[in-house]
């Protein structure tokens, strides 16, 4: 019997998007197929990660535009835009345009923080202004200006045959509501509540107890859920989405669910432990029957405390293997949470 007081309200996912260097069309064709099947199968929303100068997805905008022209029903987030890279302005310009082509249903995702290896990537991204640029909260406190209609220029008007806006254009009206923060830590929680966004939390989370030597993973994510929504006008109705990684076996062939188990195992030990300055820990990667699966997550205690989730896809599986996992998570363990395919 479920130990949530109600059942799951929305139900998504999130891909990697992963290519190949030598046929990057495939993959991205794959991505955007995926899209589309989650679209069918009645899923409410699907995400897609970020990923610079690797082989997954740079460039979720662009990618989830092309999306919203062969969807029309399900939201498109980003799991998540590393503000380091972008010009506030520049993105705000072009998240709003997006949201435009896909009438509202554009849910962007963001994060803060120096770009990883910095060091070695700043001569290329930022020449000039390297020792000067501000990686704090600032910068999504910029973006959601901007989104919200707040003033980019103190110039407006016409010149000429030219007319100017002083805020971006075009402007999405609602696009500030669906504006989520990929938090992973206290600090980050409170702050995302006290500036009226969403809440996104994923399968690592910052285990800030410098004196344990075991970490219980869940309840860190439940206390982070508890400080987001103790700082949020909402309160208790202020958005939050768990993206645990979740494989259901129920159509998969044997082969299939040898792979997945073995994915699993080879990611288990860094469950439990504390990694690093920074002190992060990870998820089970939860792999079973819908109704075993089922069984954890009421057992757990985060997503207890939330109606809508974006299940994470495993990042090197094959087509097939996402069409398979797709389906179950949607025919059987999205029913299983009282869950209901979107009309």
């Amino acid at each position: 019997m479920p130990l949530t007081s109600e059942p799951l309200r929305k139900l998504g996912f999130l891909t990697i998007g992963l290519f190949d260097e030598d046929d990057p069309g495939a993959g991205h064709e794959s991505t955007l197929q995926v899209i589309q099947l989650g679209e069918e199968l009645g899923f409410d929303s699907a995400w897609v990660r970020h990923r610079h100068l690797q082989f997954g997805i740079s460039s979720p905008v662009a990618v989830l535009a092309a999306a919203s022209q062969r969807t029309s029903r399900i939201e498109l987030g980003t799991a998540v835009i590393p503000l380091g890279w972008e010009n506030p302005l520049r993105l705000a310009e072009d998240l709003a345009t997006v949201d435009v082509l896909s009438h509202g249903r554009l849910n962007p995702g963001l994060s803060v923080g120096p770009p990883r290896h910095y060091d070695h990537l700043a001569p290329a991204l930022y020449p000039d202004t390297a020792d000067a640029e501000d990686f704090s909260y600032q910068r999504v406190e910029r973006l959601l200006g901007f989104i919200r209609g707040e003033k980019a220029t103190d110039f407006s008007g016409t010149e000429g045959i030219e007319e100017y806006s002083p805020r971006v254009q075009p402007h999405a009206a609602g696009l500030a509501d669906r504006l989520w923060y990929g938090g992973a830590s206290t600090r980050s929680a409170r702050w995302a509540g006290e500036h009226r966004m969403n809440l996104l939390t994923s399968s690592v989370v910052r285990a800030e107890d410098p004196d344990a030597t075991e970490v219980d993973f869940a309840a860190i994510q439940a206390a982070h859920i508890h400080e987001f929504r103790a700082h949020h006008p909402l309160g208790a109705d202020a958005r939050v989405s768990q993206g645990l990684v979740v494989i259901p076996t129920d159509s998969a062939t044997p082969e299939q669910r040898a792979k997945y188990e073995a994915y699993a195992a080879s990611r288990r030990p860094r469950v439990g432990k504390a990694h690093g300055p920074a002190r992060m820990t990870f998820a089970e990667d939860l792999v079973g029957t819908s109704t075993q699966i089922a069984e954890r997550l009421y057992a757990d205690a985060a997503f207890r405390e939330v109606s809508e989730v974006a299940f994470a896809l495993p990042f090197t599986f094959e087509h097939e293997d996402y069409v398979q996992i797709l389906t179950d998570v949607a025919m059987k363990l999205g029913p299983e949470l009282g869950w209901k395919p979107a009309a």
